[in-house]
């Protein structure tokens, strides 16, 4: 399976340990020594509606992605 960039921002993140609802991926880790993509950010869950901000990003290792499939990104073990 061959998916672009633009096609990973567009599928939902989900944690298959706890079936949370991540979010979309909004950015990538790339090792540039190697050219492998090593991560994908979510971004963090809003703090009180949005008026206090938001939590940290969510940095998925790649290790961690157990499936890519059409419309989602199923992850496991995250730490």
């Amino acid at each position: 399976m061959i998916c672009s960039i633009n096609e990973l921002k567009t599928k939902e993140v989900i944690n298959v340990s706890t079936g949370a609802r991540l979010g979309y991926v909004t950015d990538f880790e790339i090792d540039l020594n190697t050219g492998k993509l090593t991560a994908i950010v979510v971004p963090g869950a809003y703090k009180m509606m949005g008026f206090l901000g938001r939590e940290e990003d969510i940095i998925i290792k790649w290790e961690n992605i157990k499936k890519i499939g059409d419309d989602i990104i199923i992850i496991e073990n995250l730490q």
